[in-house]
């Protein structure tokens, strides 16, 4: 999805002499169309094993650490697809298997066919629906919860404070939560952020991201950055702390909801 194998093909140069040295996940199953354009979900066994060969080629490497299923083909049942992801393992091509946006059911059913070694769904301050079940269910079956847009696609560090701040092209704007409403209402959640960031001398994203980290010990979170100085900055959230009064005072002053759904 990403770029079509353009992605892919670009780490496959930068990290050509250091694969040994990494660990990299990819994904399968969005399919688009030589402009970009949506073309809907593949989970067919012979798509999904096509789609690692095509990875595989891009990335120059013999075998995909952890390969994930990044939506589920809604015209398959999970079992088809993880079976069909398992015989990548079994053929020495993958080494362990994710899945992304699956409920409780879905991993138990998914991890039932072959050991899931990662879940990744959307998780942060405004985005805390796998707190619901899909937490326990990954610690239950000793699954990595992942979480992707941990700071709530750039919002939840401040620097979003109005539509102004996006640029034209941002498919951000045409997420319900980046309405004008939804921005003005949804600051609440910086201003608590911002608080306990001023008073550990650490940035907003910090405590966003060490939030995440908070919640238990098979967490990863994975924020997306365009320049090496965020980079820096999110990897010191490892050094955050946060007290158990700061947790709470977390919870007692987020506000109960937020405005506009994820998508």
């Amino acid at each position: 999805m990403y770029g079509w194998g353009s992605n892919e093909r670009l780490l496959g140069k930068a990290f050509k002499e250091h694969w040994s040295e990494l660990v990299i996940a990819t994904k399968f199953a969005v399919m688009r169309g030589p402009n970009g354009e949506f073309l809907g979900l593949n989970g067919k066994p012979e798509y999904v094993k096509q789609a690692c060969e095509m990875s595989l080629t891009n990335l120059g490497v013999d075998t995909i650490d952890l390969y994930y299923m990044h939506r589920k083909d809604p015209k398959l049942e999970i079992e088809e697809i993880v079976g069909a992801m398992s015989d990548l393992v079994r053929d020495g091509k993958v080494r362990h298997l994710g899945i992304c946006e699956a409920n409780a059911e879905m991993i138990r059913r998914a991890h039932a066919v072959h050991p899931l070694s990662a879940v990744q769904n959307e998780y942060s301050l405004w985005s805390r629906e796998p707190e619901q079940d899909i937490l326990d269910v990954c610690q239950d079956l000793g699954i990595t919860f992942v979480a992707y847009s941990p700071l709530g696609r750039g919002f939840l560090t401040g620097a979003i404070k109005s539509r102004t701040d996006l640029e034209a092209s941002d498919w951000r704007l045409t997420l319900p939560r980046f309405t004008d409403q939804a921005i003005t209402e949804n600051l609440k959640f910086v201003d608590v952020i911002d608080q306990i960031a001023q008073d550990k001398k650490v940035s907003k994203a910090q405590v966003a991201l060490a939030w995440v980290l908070s919640k238990n010990d098979e967490i990863v979170a994975i924020p997306g950055t365009r320049n090496v100085q965020r980079l820096e900055e999110n990897v010191k959230a490892f050094t955050v702390e946060l007290t158990t009064n700061d947790l709470a005072r977390i919870q007692e002053s987020m506000p109960s909801q937020t405005i506009g759904t994820r998508y």
